[in-house]
């Protein structure tokens, strides 16, 4: 069906609607379709990348806010992935899923900060498997709303919201889902620094669970500033970008378990708050 709609089922050489009937003697042409395991990656050697390290094995860059990690349809282009795939070709047929190109882990479009992606097979398998055991460390810094005098710990289960898969949010229970899977989120912050109306805030995440710093950190009352899904203000408060930033991860390097930590500099938008 997606093929028809996407005109790649050709009828006596004309694209033609769904229910078109066929008759006798008739010519039907299917073009060439995706296989599964077939990069979506558009190499985009004009788009700029950022890189923090490149290693045999690995390569880290530095994400800007307000560019996607990875397409979401095949053939779509602007993403990190397509800029990674120019420099690092290599990476696109390291991991087994071809809309990432080889990139380990995601991050919101709004949020900027340190991304790995892997350049061979074995690296991606042994860096993705410390992601499931939760053996990578990842360090946020959030700019939120409201003064935060002490540090705290977050555990909550959340569920994509019924209707909108968009929004997490947080369930009592797993019945609370409501069909969708309640997934275990555990966030620890401490204050860094504050100004104004806003603190700013080191976050450390054990797990991996979608928007799970944007969400619970709305839960207890104290928003990413500039949040336009989580935030009191749909329009972000005026600003470009939630102030979410991936500061540092930390993981085992896989050819000798060596322990390498990477780490990507607050932008500008983080000035002043910066402890």
């Amino acid at each position: 069906m997606r093929a028809i709609d996407a005109g790649g089922v050709r009828l006596n050489g004309r694209a033609e609607p769904k229910g078109t009937r066929v008759r006798a003697g008739d010519r039907l042409a299917v073009v060439r379709l995706l296989e599964r395991s077939d990069p979506w990656i558009v190499p985009e050697p004009d788009l700029a990348l950022a890189v923090l390290l490149a290693d045999a094995e690995y390569v880290a860059l530095d994400k800007p806010a307000g560019v996607a990690v990875h397409p979401l349809a095949p053939g779509e282009t602007g993403t990190l992935a397509n800029a990674l795939a120019a420099r690092f070709p290599e990476c696109v047929r390291a991991g087994d899923e071809p809309s990432m190109g080889g990139i380990l882990h995601r991050l919101d479009g709004g949020t900027s900060g340190v991304i790995l992606a892997a350049r061979t097979r074995a690296a991606h398998e042994a860096i993705r498997d410390q992601f499931r055991r939760h053996a990578v460390e990842k360090t946020y810094l959030a700019v939120v709303e409201g003064r935060v005098g002490d540090g705290g710990r977050i555990e909550s289960l959340l569920a994509h919201t019924p209707g909108d898969r968009g929004r997490m949010r947080v369930v009592a229970d797993a019945a609370d889902g409501r069909g969708e899977r309640a997934m275990r989120a555990v966030t620890s912050y401490e204050p860094v620094a504050a100004g104004g109306d806003r603190t700013l805030l080191r976050v450390r995440i054990a797990t991996g669970v979608t928007h799970q710093i944007r969400c619970q950190l709305a839960s207890i009352g104290h928003p990413v500033a500039g949040d336009r899904v989580y935030g009191p203000d749909p329009a972000g408060g005026g600003m470009g970008r939630h102030l979410l930033h991936a500061a540092e991860i930390a993981f085992a390097r896989p050819r000798d378990g060596v322990r390498v930590r990477i780490a990507s500099p607050p932008p500008p938008e983080f000035q002043g708050l910066d402890g």
